[in-house]
């Protein structure tokens, strides 16, 4: 059996903790979605709907965010609801943020990236998301490029999407990935 990593700022769901203890397959869910994707209610209501998705698939949800500095991985109904309600006032949290967030205590609703490092410190080796992050486009003047692209070659976590995020340069982040 895998027992689950122990960090101390890290606070796993009772749920999840069993069932890493167990080897059983537990999938992480970024949160950003919740916050910076959707309006209210509807943000809250896809959120337990996708954890749902999982359970139905036969896995155990672990929904992840940062919640007053704690790194939360498996969110109740509540602080699901609680991050949908508040929305774009939870600041988006990305690899950079963490310490941040933690320092000040603050709630952040995690990025792919984000989401990616958190997992990968409580043990858990699958994640879905819609879609990550990329090369921006205007990228030869902003150099924006996600730290979605850079955490799937630091972090050993599988990364279930529909790929690359349709605003984004699409060509330029394939060629990046290659």
């Amino acid at each position: 059996m895998t027992e689950p990593s122990s960090h101390p700022y890290l606070d796993i769901a009772a749920e999840v903790r069993d069932a890493l203890a167990r080897n059983q397959a537990v999938v992480a869910l970024e949160s950003t979605i919740i916050c910076h994707g959707m309006p209210w209610p509807r943000n809250a209501e896809t959120a337990h709907r996708v954890e749902a998705a999982v359970r139905d698939g036969g896995a155990i949800p672990a929904t992840i965010a940062i919640l007053g500095g704690r790194l939360k991985v498996g969110l109740s109904e509540d602080e699901i609801q609680q991050l949908g309600e508040r929305g774009q006032a939870v600041a988006k949290t990305s690899r950079r943020d963490i310490p941040f967030m933690v320092a000040r205590g603050e709630d952040g609703a995690t990025t792919v990236a984000a989401t990616m490092i958190i997992a990968a410190m409580a043990g858990i080796r699958i994640m879905a998301t819609g879609g990550i992050g990329g090369v921006h486009r205007g990228v030869e003047e902003t150099m924006d490029i996600s730290a979605d692209l850079e955490e799937l070659a630091r972090t050993n976590i599988a990364v279930v999407c529909a790929g690359i995020k349709s605003v984004l340069d699409i060509g330029r982040t394939l060629e990046y990935l290659e």
